[in-house]
């Protein structure tokens, strides 16, 4: 309309990793997520796809953990996939693969290959045994990484099975966040000193670091080397679960004095409880807990401890987790192209993430990763990607 406003146009997104170029050799597990977290704060992130598709065979067009990246197709079975591949190591702050030890340089994109053409990149490789030691070149997963390292084994209940914490404890905390935080310290060296270098981050010694305050614990004699049977482990009455009268849980986390005061104030027992300093009498102190929350469902108990310091909360599923109010009113997660999932994490002040794109299609962005990184031979020397690739991302 003649006169009217024009609307504003909204600002470019510059996360606090805007800049930054990332090549990402397709994989699986921990390495793409430590690349979707990488594109989530900033990065441009090229995934190089393989021909015929992913290796899960989930939709890529589902595939959260490759939000935010752009894709291209290379065959590194061929004679110009992996000349292609030095091409964007040429060009790339950062290059991450989760190949086997010794997979990389026998396709010829090892870190030599890569360092000769740009001696600044820093080389992240992500495996779960590491580059060397008698498992270096052994398959596995992150069950059997956790197996090893001690944390499993902390898991489940006195006399169950050790339970399997999804894949989160080991190929995403102990191994995608090690990743990121040794390429951002590799990437801060190479630009003070314009040396890159290889970052050799391994599940199992992810795993284990994060398991440095309860060695500490272990040695002062706070901790014992037994399952469920300690403060943090399910052991202690005041720090774990309980089944409410519908079949659902609350979980409880009192542990200081003035919070366990209130639990259970709220609880509302009708007796007094065994006192929590004896450990002798913690099973009474469990069973006294478990019986009062069958008394009620869920959601009851949920409003009985609503704004306390009870430490107490709903123990949700995948599903109903985005409908939590506190989380909601956070925009902790977010809908992207019809998919909700997580919003990026941290959060920024100066910085602000957002999720930019939806998940990468294999091939999908190659004419418009060789006009940005000026590399026209990318076009020229593409496989035919798996997907038509003139479908419209979400």
């Amino acid at each position: 309309m003649p006169g009217a406003p024009t609307p504003p146009v909204p600002p470019p997104f510059e996360g606090p990793l805007t800049g930054v170029r990332v090549v990402e050799l397709a994989g699986i597990g921990p390495a793409p997520f430590a690349a979707m977290l990488l594109a989530d704060l900033g990065a441009d992130v090229v995934r190089v796809d393989r021909p015929g598709g992913p290796g899960l065979g989930i939709d890529p067009a589902l595939d959260v953990t490759n939000r935010g990246k752009r894709s291209v197709v290379l065959d590194l079975k061929s004679h110009e996939g992996p000349a292609r591949v030095l091409d964007l190591a040429a060009r790339a702050d950062i290059l991450l693969e989760g190949y086997r030890p010794g997979v990389a340089e026998r396709l010829g994109v090892g870190p030599a290959d890569c360092h000769a053409r740009n001696p600044r990149l820093v080389y992240g490789r992500m495996t779960g045994w590491g580059q060397e030691g008698p498992l270096a070149d052994r398959a596995g997963h992150d069950l059997a990484y956790l197996a090893r390292t001690g944390a499993l084994g902390m898991t489940g209940e006195p006399g169950r099975p050790p339970v399997a914490p999804a894949n989160l404890l080991g190929d995403y905390a102990g191994g995608s966040l090690y990743l990121v935080v040794g390429c951002l310290a590799a990437l801060h060296h190479a630009r003070a000193t314009g040396t890159g270098q290889v970052v050799d981050a391994a599940i199992v010694d992810g795993a284990v670091h994060l398991t440095a305050m309860l060695h500490g614990m272990l040695a002062a004699g706070a901790w014992q080397d037994l399952r469920g049977a300690n403060l943090l482990d399910g052991g202690c009455p005041f720090y774990g679960t309980y089944e409410t009268s519908d079949g659902r849980y609350m979980a409880v986390g009192a542990l200081e004095e003035r919070f366990y005061a209130e639990f259970t104030d709220l609880l509302g027992v009708s007796r007094p409880l065994p006192p929590r300093e004896d450990p002798a009498r913690w099973p009474e102190l469990r069973t006294a807990v478990a019986a009062r929350f069958r008394t009620r469902t869920r959601e009851e108990w949920t409003e009985v401890f609503a704004g306390s310091d009870a430490c107490v909360a709903p123990v949700l599923s995948l599903r109903e987790a985005p409908k939590d109010p506190h989380l909601a009113a956070r925009g902790t997660f977010t809908d992207h192209g019809g998919l909700t999932q997580p919003a990026p994490a941290p959060r920024f002040s100066a910085t602000p993430t957002a999720v930019r794109s939806g998940p990468a299609l294999p091939g999908a962005d190659t004419a418009a990763v060789a006009r940005d990184w000026n590399l026209p031979h990318l076009v020229t020397d593409a496989p035919r990607p798996p997907h038509d690739s003139r479908k419209v991302r979400p």
